[in-house]
């Protein structure tokens, strides 16, 4: 056993013990309780507990655990109940799997995002799971009259060998619930040896009722007496409102009202996700989504240009700011020379060591290169949407949301209504990484419903939802290396910047491995609304470190793989600096398991590999990538993932995740990018924006996995950075043309022959 040392307060801790028959429920603030349906409740045993709670035991062995984060695809719902189920010590096959709502007085972090779920609830969903099993044992122990420490669990059976008592969990669960609980300190926690759930691959417990189209999203709700609303914003990015014709609509077939939103109040002040490119926008309400809609193409508008304006914000660290929007109609040409214009002078130093001016005033040679990435769309699986239900002072919100907690203020802000009165249910999330943490699609509706005096179900067209951001920002970097007469490294320098934010994470490899470093950020302000976009950041200044450090691997003749690990090596044994936010044998790990799972010494007959590597949300990857040209086509044909996160709670799950982060940033590598003409977006569903196609996807992705004993960190995103790079790199191999600006695909095209 391990003593977990731990500190959790024991007002973080409850157990509820208002326990009669033969139940027991356990309420841990970080993971408490839901509401089950009256659905639900018909498929429970008879003698437990229906009240908001995380673990629910009933009289026949049954366990009803509950996923307090809300689920999108990351696979959270299976993957955190496993943790709980493992240390409780119950078979997966009795277990009950429930998505909990919003309940911010029970739940410390109801938040999907950053990569977090599992590194965030290791520690908590254990401690929750072991508690549940000592009390057990303790009823136990009281029940039969012998200690507790001779009693042992196994896949929900308690027993006493030396006098051959046993019973199931379910028998000893009404006495559980009244006994004291322990000191969450002291809690012992399973050894990682005797894990036997944790680590072995369970399947998707939505998986039946995904295939079988049950109802899961928002979209599918439906109440007596709802409306349907559609949304209209301005045209362009720097336009808004001057005034709108509803009776051009309102006679339309099963029109109702049309009436402007004003998403937050005049004195609001905005939180880090109340991103909204358009808080003044025109609803339609109607009897179906198909009216609606073809209202909003008929409705007379007139727009006007927007003034320059300022919010405030409050951020991370609860300081408030004024966030300024520039007025004007951007193009992405204007982009582009402005970014230039920014890579020719100065930035912000971010981190300098050693002496980085005299190295390159030294240097035999300077080689320098520019990378650039254009604006994204997220393209959401499934249209924003959101029901809403305002009755007088209280409010049921029902959709998709990657942040709940972010978005409840907001919304009782702007409905004038306190926010303990307002009840916010998760839907499964249909895609969107990223984008569903900014919720005004919650606000908007709610206002809606509260307008119209009836509940409402408000949803986005494709063409909102790309043509109102929110998009991952457009970058660019320079990067410049000094080699000496040796053609040895003596400097490195990286200049980065973007529209509207700086992609530098200036503390990260290869910081600590070059005695002559500096990092320089540079933003441009823009009205077009940016957000997080998978791995935010990451996934463009990944692409342009591991291009240049392939790049600059050739110019001194080294093997790309080789040239990483010295430096890793340098930065482990006699490290520059003090801040350097990774470990360098871990990140060297994942480059020799990926060299020797992909063969990497020996040549594959007409496949051209590159490689790229690249540690964010504490996790480290690395990746091949191999290419081949058909048919003056370039084929991906397969890619080798190595990829250190620790402990790997659902082995499966985990490696489809990244298989899917791995096609994600193929497809974006190849095709993203969001334009801009007059503040108007070129492209506004699908049959511009080009995404990938099932034939277009790797031949074949292989995941491994670095076995060790660390805690769990993110597995969402770290596989999606070094995609960008080592496809690069492969492209450069197969075709002898270095590519610095994606969308790679139009880059490839200008090429008159392709080799190979």
């Amino acid at each position: 056993m391990t003593l977990l040392k731990k500190k959790i307060d024991r007002r973080s801790f409850l157990k509820v013990s208002s326990l009669a028959g033969g139940g027991m429920m356990l309420s841990f603030s970080w993971l408490a309780g839901c509401k089950p349906t009256p659905e639900e409740v018909l498929t429970m045993p008879k003698e437990w507990f229906e009240i908001n709670s995380y673990i629910k035991i009933g009289e026949n062995g049954l366990v009803t655990l509950f996923n307090p984060n809300p689920e999108f695809g990351s696979n959270v719902k299976t993957s955190l109940p496993m943790i709980l189920a493992d240390e409780l010590g119950v078979d997966w096959k009795n277990v009950l799997v429930e998505q909990a709502d919003f309940y911010p007085e029970r739940f410390d972090r109801q938040f999907t995002g950053g990569s977090q779920g599992v590194r965030s609830g290791w520690i908590p969903l254990r401690t929750a799971g072991a508690t549940a099993r000592h009390l057990l044992v303790a009823a136990a122990a009281q029940t039969w009259n012998v200690p507790a420490s001779e009693i042992t669990t196994k896949a929900g059976t308690i027993e006493h060998k030396s006098s051959g008592k046993k019973a199931g969990y379910g028998e000893m669960a009404s006495l559980a619930g009244t006994l004291e609980a322990p000191d969450p300190e002291t809690v012992k926690l399973k050894e990682i040896a005797n894990f036997n759930i944790i680590g072995n691959s369970k399947k998707n417990v939505d998986g039946t009722k995904i295939v079988t189209g049950k109802p899961m999203f928002a979209l599918d709700h439906k109440v007596e007496g709802m409306k349907y609303a559609s949304i209209v914003h301005p045209p362009a990015f720097g336009m808004k409102m001057k005034s709108f014709d509803k009776s051009s609509v309102t006679s339309m077939p099963g029109i109702q009202d049309v009436f402007e939103v004003k998403v937050f109040k005049d004195d609001y002040v905005r939180n880090f996700f109340d991103t909204t490119t358009f808080p003044e926008i025109i609803a339609i309400v109607g009897n179906s989504t198909w009216e609606v809609m073809q209202a909003k193409k008929n409705l007379k508008v007139e727009w006007e240009k927007a003034p320059e304006s300022t919010f405030k914000m409050s951020g991370w660290s609860g300081d408030v700011s004024d966030v300024k929007i520039p007025s004007g109609l951007e193009n992405s040409s204007e982009h582009s020379e402005k970014m230039a214009e920014y890579i020719s002078k100065p930035g912000n130093i971010l981190r300098k060591d050693g002496d980085p001016e005299a190295a390159f005033k030294n240097a035999a040679r300077v080689i320098e290169r520019t990378y650039t990435a254009p604006f994204l769309a997220h393209n959401t699986m499934e249209p924003m949407n959101c029901f809403a239900d305002v009755q007088g002072n209280k409010a049921v919100i029902y959709g998709p949301t990657q942040a709940p907690e972010m978005i409840r203020g907001t919304i009782a802000s702007s409905l004038g209504i306190p926010k303990e009165n307002i009840q916010i249910n998760l839907a499964r999330m249909g895609g969107g990484f990223g984008r569903r943490a900014y919720s005004h699609h919650m606000t908007e509706a709610a206002l809606i419903s509260q307008q119209i005096q009836a509940p409402v179900k408000m949803v986005y067209t494709r063409e909102d939802d790309m043509a109102a951001g929110v998009y991952r920002p457009a970058y660019s970097a320079t990067y410049r290396a000094a080699l000496d007469e040796n053609n040895n490294l003596t400097a490195l320098h990286v200049k980065a910047g973007g529209i509207p934010e700086s992609p530098i994470h200036a503390n990260r490899f290869p910081a600590g491995a070059v005695d002559n470093y500096i990092a320089e950020g540079w933003q441009i302000e823009s009205n077009i609304t940016i957000g997080a976009f998978r791995a935010p950041g990451s996934n463009f200044i990944a692409g342009a470190e591991q291009s240049f450090l392939d790049e600059l691997a050739e110019e001194m003749g080294k093997d790309p793989i080789d040239f990483r690990l010295e430096l890793l090596k340098r930065a482990e044994t006699n490290p520059v600096g003090k801040n350097n936010d990774y470990d360098p044998k871990r990140y060297a790990g994942v480059l020799e398991l990926v060299r020797d799972k992909s063969n990497w010494s020996s040549a594959q007959d007409g496949i051209s590999r590159g490689v790229s590597a690249y540690f964010c949300h504490n996790s480290y990857v690395a990746e091949v990538i191999g290419v081949s040209i058909k048919d003056n086509q370039p084929v991906v044909e397969n890619v080798y993932a190595a990829v250190d996160c620790g402990i790997v709670v659902n082995p499966d799950a985990a490696a489809n995740m990244g298989e899917g982060a791995i096609v994600d940033g193929i497809g974006n590598a190849f095709y993203g990018e969001m334009a801009f003409e007059n503040g108007v977006p070129t492209k506004t569903n699908f049959d511009k924006y080009r995404m990938i196609r099932h034939q277009e996807a790797p031949k074949k992705i292989e995941v491994h996995f670095v076995q060790n004993n660390e805690a769990p960190t993110g597995l969402g995103e770290p596989l999606f950075p070094p995609v960008f790079a080592a496809l690069g790199n492969s492209l450069y191999k197969a075709t002898g043309k270095r590519l610095y600006d994606q969308p790679f695909y139009p880059k490839l095209t200008e090429m008159e022959n392709l080799r190979m």
